[in-house]
């Protein structure tokens, strides 16, 4: 290994991308942490090994101390289409509110790149990026549709579903009882590191409704299985359907750091209804059993999950999951998940 560019005194330098363009070596680069003096910048030689120069218009990217609803712009890479335009893809977050709190983890925006006259590249408007910006018209690409609802019909999951760390292959199962989901808990809680019964898709929306069909008859003391907003072991809420005292109960849970909050609802037999509603700064738990009206069991503030409050950079995820204090569980049978995104 060898040293070649220190970066221009920013925090953390990383993520290095070297490109050869019209015969320069353009050494690209992230600056300022992942955070909110996250910044790209850029520098260029004759050489690989150097010496780099500089962009003198550096950082070619950066939203540091801009009134902006996009922020920590960082991480970028540098492409050019096939009718010659330039674009660059990187790394941002969508804060909801100041003091600025984000939930939905980093994002992938794209920009156009202009290039000076003397051969640098400048991403957006002169290094800042909007929402909705002019750019060139690339040809149109149509991508399938994502339907709104999972009725776990295939053989496989798509690519939109995640676990958590290594699953155990006994936990789930989409050929136990064809169209459903099934979970069967382990001793593994949502508050522990390691794998529980666990699958879910990251929230990509402020607003958006999710829901999910649920049959579930809990035969053993703690057994539990439902829905839950998942930021980490220390960082979730969940709406559950539970053995608790020889019933079966609906509980809503708020983990939060050290603290804890639950409120439970008697339950009769058959399948339930979860449901949470997502908006920018609350989350909504109900639940709606037979024909009855939907009933809300509480709310949860978002920046309570935020990187902010909760630490990391992935973002919340909305999971289906069970558990089982003595080992392996009933079966918690999802007939399908439904996500339904309302704006932004």
């Amino acid at each position: 290994s060898r040293m070649i560019w220190m970066g221009t005194g920013g925090a953390h330098p990383e993520a290095p991308h070297l490109y050869k363009i019209n015969g320069l070596y353009y050494l690209l680069i992230a600056e300022g942490g992942t955070e909110y003096g996250h910044m790209v910048t850029i520098a260029r030689s004759d050489a690989p090994y150097g010496p780099y120069e500089p962009c003198p218009h550096n950082p070619i990217l950066t939203h540091r101390s801009r009134n902006s609803s996009i922020h920590a712009t960082g991480h970028a890479d540098l492409v050019q289409a096939h009718d010659g335009s330039w674009w660059a893809v990187f790394l941002g977050i969508r804060p909801v509110s100041y003091p600025y709190r984000h939930h939905l983890g980093r994002e992938t925006f794209l920009a156009p790149v202009s290039w000076t006259a003397d051969g640098w590249p400048i991403i957006g408007n002169g290094g800042s990026v909007e929402s909705v910006m002019d750019a060139p018209q690339l040809t149109e690409v149509r991508w399938p549709s994502n339907s709104t609802r999972e009725d776990f019909d295939d053989s496989t999951l798509g690519f939109d579903w995640v676990f958590l760390r290594n699953p155990d292959p006994l936990s789930w199962s989409l050929s136990e009882s064809p169209g459903n989901l099934v979970l069967r808990g382990n001793k593994t809680s949502l508050d522990d590191s390691g794998t529980p019964a666990f699958v879910g898709r990251r929230l990509r929306h402020w607003s958006s409704n999710i829901s999910a069909l649920l049959n579930f008859e809990p035969q053993h003391e703690g057994e539990e299985a439902g829905l839950t907003v998942f930021m980490n072991d220390s960082y979730h809420y969940d709406l559950a359907v539970k053995r608790q005292e020889g019933r079966k109960v609906v509980v809503f849970r708020r983990t939060v750091g050290s603290l804890r909050a639950e409120i439970t609802l008697e339950c009769s037999e058959g399948p339930v209804i979860l449901k949470v509603e997502a908006q920018s700064e609350w989350f909504h738990f109900k639940i709606q059993q037979d024909s009855s009206h939907v009933l809300e069991l509480g709310s949860g503030e978002t920046h309570l999950l935020s990187t902010e409050v909760a630490g990391g950079f992935t973002g919340v995820v909305i999971a289906m999951y069970a558990v089982c204090e003595t080992g392996q569980g009933s079966p918690a049978s999802f007939d399908w998940f439904e996500y339904e995104p309302l704006n932004g």
